[in-house]
Order: C-alpha cells, then structure tokens, then sequence
C-alpha cells in the first residue's frame, strides 16, 4: 500500500508545472531580427527580459500552487487550470536567444544585452 501511495505522488508531481530555469528555450529564427538595429535590438532583448521576468515568476507561482494542490488533493490544480505557461516562456527565451544571434551578427556587442530582469 505504501509503495502504491509513493507511486502515485511521483505520477502527481511529475504533471507539476516546470521551473522556469528548466524549461528550454522553443527555436526562434534570428532572421526577423535581421532588419533591427543594434540599438532596436538592446531595446528588444529588454522588453525580453522584463516579459519573461513576469512570465517566470508566474510560472514559479503555478509551480507553488501545484505542489500545494498535489499535497492536500493529489492534482496539479495549477497544471489543469492552464495556469501552466511553459510554452510561453519557452518562446521568449527562443526569442532572446533569436535577438541574441541577430546582435552577433550585427556586432552589436553589449547593444543587445540578454539580461535577467528582476520582478518587484
């Protein structure tokens, strides 16, 4: 009975919402950032940044709220809900890493920073 309980909180926590760091980045294509200046590219990699600051601390939310809800009912509520953005944060981080590329080309340098932004 034991080793069945165990089981099922394995099953339940594996359908919990990722931590955003584990979550890889989707492919995005550098080539629609081709046009963008090294100046429109800083400027895109922040708004980046920032979007993807709020993303991820409401997948971490989601991530909270489904280890709570696996304890207490045995679901991922979060997960379920479609409170669950992982998809999302996958495509900014493609996005940064797209805008990235297109910077190297261009020899922005620090023009196109990929920075964390912090959420308050």
């Amino acid at each position: 009975m034991r080793l069945v309980l165990v089981a099922l909180a394995c099953v339940s926590l594996a359908a919990c919402a990722k931590s955003p760091e584990s979550i890889a980045p989707a492919y995005v294509s550098e080539v629609g950032y081709q046009s963008y200046t090294c100046v429109q590219l800083g400027e895109e990699g922040s708004r980046l940044s920032t979007a993807l600051a709020h993303a991820s601390a409401q997948q971490e939310k989601a991530r909270a709220n489904d280890t709570v809800g696996v304890i207490l009912i045995g679901l991922p509520v979060s997960s379920m809900s479609g409170d669950n953005i992982a998809p999302e944060i996958a495509r900014l981080k493609g996005e940064q890493e797209a805008v990235r590329k297109a910077g190297m080309k261009k020899n922005c340098g620090a023009a196109a920073p990929a920075r964390k932004a912090k959420v308050s």
